[in-house]
């Protein structure tokens, strides 16, 4: 969704609160694709201070559909951020240090579907888990071990010793 905030840049000191829904769909990164079950409106408030600094305030609540880490089952994970952002204004034109980080702001127009999106990036959980205990999958078969026990051997031989092995599993034979 783009905002014009052409009317909040225009006058000194205006501050606006905009109730806007997110679009996206998904969440799309290298580590795959995760589709968004639902989100909340978000209520954001965009303040021009001074004609010196744009202010982008307001809370996020998603849930997105994320693998559990070790089972691979998909888990429903909340993700809750605030956006907190404070650009420089010179000129009645929008500067920022890095170019990159601000790709959400063009022109006069905010485009809240990517900056929503680069602070996901930034608020992704480094491991989800479907429960505590989670036992994971078999590495030999696959088959998820929360679910049952499969009868695949899963001593771990040291491969130092793989040699030693050798030797008797040639015994065995005899």
């Amino acid at each position: 969704m783009i905002i014009d905030i052409s009317d909040i840049l225009s006058c000194e000191n205006k501050e606006e609160t905009k109730q806007v829904q997110i679009e996206l769909t998904s969440f799309i990164s290298k580590l795959g694709e995760f589709p968004i079950i639902s989100a909340a409106p978000i209520e954001l408030r965009i303040a021009n201070r001074e004609n010196k600094r744009l202010l982008i305030q307001g809370d996020v609540d998603l849930r997105v559909s994320i693998p559990c880490s070790r089972c691979l089952e998909e888990v429903p994970t909340d993700i809750h951020f605030s956006i907190d952002k404070d650009i420089k204004l010179e000129d009645s034109v929008v500067h920022d240090e890095d170019v990159e980080d601000n790709d959400y702001l063009i022109g006069f127009n905010l485009d809240i579907d990517r900056l929503i999106y680069g602070e996901i990036l930034v608020n992704w959980p480094m491991k989800v888990l479907c429960r505590d205990d989670c036992k994971g999958i078999c590495k030999v078969c696959g088959m998820n071990l929360n679910k049952g026990e499969c009868n695949c051997q899963r001593t771990e031989l040291d491969p130092r010793m793989a040699a030693i092995q050798d030797v008797f599993n040639k015994f065995k034979e005899v």
